[in-house]
Parts: C-alpha cells; sequence; structure tokens
C-alpha cells in the first residue's frame, strides 16, 4: 500500500476501537474476496484491506504505525517518535502537512559523501547528519552504511469455513491464502472439536520478514456454516421430522449426527418445537466435556392423502375433542 493512509482504506477513523476496525474489515472482505468478486481490481483493493487490518488489528504495530506513518516497518525500537520527527522534518519528508499532523514537510535535500554516510540539509543553512542522530537513540544503531536489522514478518488472519462434519472429525484441508505476492496453497490441519471463532495459529506463516527477519504468523478464524445443523458453542442443533401419529403416540426414530447414526426415542404428546437433548452428542472437547445434540421436532403431514388416510383422519377429527387453539382436549 506504500505511503496510503491505513484507516482511509478501512474507512474508519483514527480513533476507532478495535471492534470498528474488525466490522470495517470483515464488510470489505467480504466484498472484495477475489473468490466472490471477479471484477479486476477486487484483487489489489481486497490485499490493501488485509494489509491495513493486519496493522490496525495489532495495538503494537497501530502504535508504531501511529508514531511513524509509512515509516514504521523500518523504525528500530526505541526510537523517540519525536526525534524522528524532528529529523524527517529536516531531511524534507516532503512539502505540506505531515503525517498525522506531525512536522514532517520541511523542504530540505539529501547528500551522501563517500565514507561520511548520510548529511540533510534542512534548507536553512543547518545541517544534520541522520545516521549520528538515530545512532544515539539506540546504541549505534546500524553503524556506517549499515542497514537497520532484521524486520519481523507481519501477522495475518484469514476466516475458515467449515462444515460441522469437518469441524466435528477435523482433518487436513488444502487453503489457498491471498498475500501481497499472490496466492499460495498451504495444507492446515484441523484439530477436531474446533468451535466457531475459534483461531487456529499457524507459526511462521505470515508475511515474510525482511534483511532476516522471522516470518509472521498466520491466524485461521474458524466460521462453522452448515445448512443441516446449527451450532451453540458444542451444541449442535437438528430438525427432527416427525409424523403427525409418532408425535401423539411417541416413537423411536432414526436420525442422522456428525457421529453418526443415533436413536431419539419421542414421548407421546409431542408437539414442533420440542426440543429432545442426546447427552454427549454435540462436538467434541479435546480439553472436557463434549456439547449436546438437540433434536427439534416438528410435526410433518402427508402432503397428498389415500382414501383410507383421509376416512382415518375424518373419524379422528369426529371423535377427538383436541383443539389447538385451547390447548385442552
Amino acid at each position: 500500500m506504500a505511503a496510503r493512509d491505513y484507516y482511509e482504506a478501512l474507512g474508519v477513523p483514527r480513533a476507532a476501537d478495535q471492534d470498528e476496525i474488525q466490522r470495517a474489515y470483515r464488510k470489505l472482505a467480504r466484498t472484495y474476496h477475489p473468490d466472490v468478486n471477479k471484477d479486476p481490481g477486487a484483487e489489489e483493493k481486497f490485499k490493501d484491506v488485509s494489509e491495513a487490518y493486519d496493522v490496525l488489528s495489532d495495538p503494537d504495530k497501530r502504535r508504531r504505525y501511529d508514531a511513524f506513518g509509512p515509516d514504521w516497518r523500518s523504525v528500530p525500537e526505541g526510537v523517540d517518535p519525536r526525534a524522528w520527527s524532528r529529523a524527517r522534518a529536516g531531511a524534507g519528508a516532503g512539502a505540506g502537512a505531515g503525517w498525522g499532523g506531525g512536522p514532517w514537510g520541511r523542504a530540505g535535500r539529501a547528500s551522501a559523501g563517500q565514507g561520511q554516510g548520510f548529511r540533510f540539509s534542512s534548507g536553512e543553512g543547518v545541517d544534520i547528519d541522520l545516521e549520528d542522530l538515530l545512532g544515539g537513540m539506540f546504541g549505534g544503531g546500524t553503524g556506517r552504511g549499515g542497514r537497520w536489522g532484521p524486520t519481523p514478518g507481519a501477522d495475518q488472519e484469514v476466516e475458515l469455513p467449515l462444515t460441522v462434519d469437518e469441524a466435528y472429525h477435523g482433518g487436513r484441508r488444502a487453503l489457498t491464502i491471498q498475500g501481497p505476492g499472490g496466492p499460495r496453497t498451504i495444507q492446515v490441519t484441523i484439530p477436531a472439536g474446533v468451535t466457531d471463532g475459534q483461531r487456529i495459529r499457524l507459526a511462521g506463516q505470515g508475511g515474510s520478514g525482511s534483511d532476516g527477519g522471522r516470518a509472521g504468523d498466520l491466524y485461521l478464524v474458524v466460521r462453522i456454516a452448515d445448512p443441516r445443523y446449527r451450532v451453540e458453542g458444542r451444541d449442535i442443533h437438528v430438525p427432527l421430522p416427525l409424523a403427525p401419529w409418532e408425535g401423539a403416540l411417541g416413537a423411536t426414530v432414526a436420525i442422522d449426527t456428525p457421529g453418526g447414526e443415533a436413536k431419539v426415542k419421542v414421548p407421546p404428546g409431542t408437539s414442533t418445537g420440542r426440543r429432545l437433548r442426546l447427552r454427549g452428542r454435540g462436538l467434541p472437547n479435546p480439553k472436557g466435556a463434549p456439547g449436546d445434540l438437540y433434536a427439534e421436532a416438528r410435526i410433518m403431514v402427508p402432503p397428498r392423502l389415500t382414501d383410507e388416510e383421509r376416512e382415518l383422519f375424518d373419524r379422528l377429527a369426529r371423535v377427538s375433542g383436541f383443539n389447538p387453539r385451547r390447548g385442552t382436549s
């Protein structure tokens, strides 16, 4: 993103809290993700948004970015932001207002003499040796003609969509990640029993470091979505279709669950909406008790009746005193 403002990229004010930043990122990521948006500029926009979120969602990175602006990655730890701002002002960071209102906008010229390092003219007859200035701030720093030293790579975060079966059993998954260098595919091990919103850390799979710095980490945020089930924490909810006579008389019926087929005992007099619990049949828990599975009764009627079925229902209507509007019989 070069010198672009990360706050502008996410469309949030500089005083935005972490919740605002996360909401803005999720909205923009869904809009510009290359898998859903085929516009030519969508992928580049997605990269910009992801980079901005990576920085602003990390308190330490955000603090350095607020202090040093677009130079935050190259400024060593321990440098006083005010001294850096003064040095940049003397070095001529460009005309106009500086980053965040700081005094970074005075004109100047840079020159390098052989064996002398870099010196800057502030335009007022004052020469500033930037290496001498910064060297005193962090114990000698780079040295003449040296480098700033290793810079660690950025941590990254992506969503990992899973079905309930995948969350229940775990396993291996090939995941394609969009990064500044283009897409890359990694193999991910999914632990059995992950829950919605859980973060899986992949050490060293984030952004690349520079000058020998370690790579950042990649965080996978689990998102469970499955048309067959509804998940709350480790509990799983599944609809249980029942015939009218099964609800009225009671029955034992089989249902499919992520852990395999299970038998549900339906008590007599069961109506739509009743929840029947199967203890321990929810998502497994590596560190404790598993969740439960709740079968939610739904009374279904035949879409078309045979002559015999119609006769039986007619007879039931004549002899039964049950009125569901009054709840009495």
